[in-house]
């Protein structure tokens, strides 16, 4: 597979969670896919989107930064937010956000197998104390 044709899979995962459309998700993501170390399988992975969805209604993934090298993908994601509540810990409670999140996906043939996040957390709690 090529960084091009990579990129473009990632791509297309990512219009399938802005669109939040759960169906086609398992075109992206892999049965047996893993979070952070963890085997979650698909539906878990669903469930955690889904949840995410919720607790930030106008949630949406922006691609800041994006390397392909087969058969993985590090991705910088910026978010602009307005989450209804508790958010990673922190009593956000409808107020407007912005953080990023630096992530690594390993692929399995065109699916999503491993994903390692890291969310800037300091960044949110940081504009809390500020507003």
């Amino acid at each position: 597979m090529t960084n091009t044709i990579l990129a473009d899979i990632y791509r297309g995962y990512i219009a399938c969670l802005n669109s939040q459309d759960w169906p086609r998700l398992g075109q992206f993501v892999a049965q047996d896919v893993h979070y952070n170390g963890e085997r979650i399988g698909l539906s878990g992975y669903r469930s955690m989107l889904e949840e995410d969805f919720r607790a930030i209604p106008d949630l949406h993934f922006d691609i800041e930064l994006l390397v392909s090298e087969p058969p993985r993908i590090a991705s910088r994601l910026q978010f602009n937010c307005t989450p209804k509540g508790m958010l990673f810990g922190l009593a956000v409670n409808g107020r407007r956000v912005s953080f990023s999140e630096n992530v690594f996906y390993q692929f399995t043939g065109e699916r999503i197998a491993a994903v390692w996040s890291v969310i800037d957390k300091a960044a949110i709690a940081a504009q809390l104390t500020l507003k």
